[in-house]
């Protein structure tokens, strides 16, 4: 193994094991590391040798914490739009890759799991939360949108809980997702190792997923669900907000917290993001890739992705300037450009 490699694919015993090691950037995603993963998981989809693939996370802290967010930008901002939208392209095929991968893909999941990492896993037939699981789609707090299949994926969590994990960007711990199905099994943390041992011994994967996993006891989203069901159920954005308000009105700090958390979002962001779900429901992985790319060709013409790296990421003074600074700001029109069709530029879906 090359320690110096930014993933590692390599076959152990059963397994095609990829290991995301940039663990200083927290394993965030590379376009480099978007080719070695497609080559091998093309590679390994007709070895005989290999009968399910494993992805892990290097360093105990994150799985995988996204894309590369600040060299994207300064893509962007430099005019190599060209280069930034390579990125996005071959790492939305390699979602459906995943998505449609013919062989059993296992993703060992204990630590930070957001944006990209989110991408690479939740798509696979089993992703397996460790104690230290830790769930979010953030986008909407740094002006982008959450992307690598969240317009299908999230739609189809349980009643409104995927437009609420969209317009937030809340955490999600191993408890919760579980109950949402963003995790397909639970294990404690001294199981995570042997189950790894299993699956390169080439036991097989549903039964050694089912030996190591255990009970993580009740979900801290549950008692909320009717909250989320009836504010998130809302026509737009602003309905959203009018009804958390009502919520909070009666008594409900669920509800205080989270319309204030989304009044300091991107208004643009968070009026792409109803637009996702509420279209994502009904379309193909393959349309929604496709509309994730047609969005994301377009997110470098407006202010606010610069705006909310800057104060994210960059200068981390967390008061970012989202322009327009209030969902009246955001036309129907703004919102609808980011989804029409690009022609001979629309994302192979390949």
């Amino acid at each position: 193994m090359d320690e110096n490699a930014e993933v590692t694919c390599e076959k152990h015993g059963a397994a095609g094991i990829i290991t995301l090691n940039r663990p200083r950037a927290l394993n965030a995603l590379t376009l480099t590391m978007v080719r070695e993963m497609r080559r091998a998981l093309d590679a390994w989809a007709t070895d005989p040798e290999v009968s399910r693939i494993v992805v892990q996370g290097a360093g105990g802290k994150a799985f995988c914490a996204g894309g590369d967010i600040r060299r994207l930008t300064d893509l962007l901002q430099a005019g190599e739009r060209d280069e930034a939208l390579a990125f996005w392209r071959e790492e939305y095929q390699l979602n459906i890759r995943i998505k449609r991968y013919p062989k059993p893909y296992v993703s060992l999941i204990d630590g930070i799991v957001m944006g990209g990492g989110v991408g690479v896993s939740l798509h696979g037939s089993h992703r397996v939360a460790g104690e230290g699981y830790l769930f979010a789609m953030p986008e909407v707090g740094i002006g982008f949108f959450p992307d690598v299949g969240a317009t299908y994926a999230l739609p189809r969590l349980p009643g409104r809980t995927g437009m609420y994990l969209a317009l937030t960007g809340e955490r999600v711990k191993q408890a919760d997702a579980l109950m949402l199905g963003l995790a397909t099994h639970a294990v404690p943390g001294a199981a995570m190792e042997p189950l790894r041992q299993a699956l390169i011994a080439g036991d097989p994967v549903d039964e050694a997923l089912a030996k190591a996993s255990f009970d993580p006891g009740p979900a801290p989203l549950s008692p909320e669900r009717a909250v989320i069901e009836f504010c998130f159920a809302a026509g737009s954005v602003a309905g959203v907000l009018e009804r958390l308000d009502e919520a909070a009105g009666k008594g409900s700090e669920f509800a205080s917290k989270t319309a204030a958390g989304m009044r300091a979002k991107s208004p643009t962001s968070m009026s792409i993001a109803f637009e996702q779900v509420r279209r994502g429901a009904s379309l193909s992985f393959e349309e929604a890739m496709r509309t994730e790319f047609r969005i994301v060709s377009r997110i470098g013409d407006g202010k606010d992705f610069f705006e909310g790296v800057r104060a994210v990421l960059v200068d981390k003074d967390n008061r970012p300037r989202w322009d327009p600074a209030s969902l009246d700001g955001v036309t129907r029109e703004a919102v609808e450009r980011y989804f029409a069709g690009l022609g001979p530029l629309e994302l192979e879906t390949r």
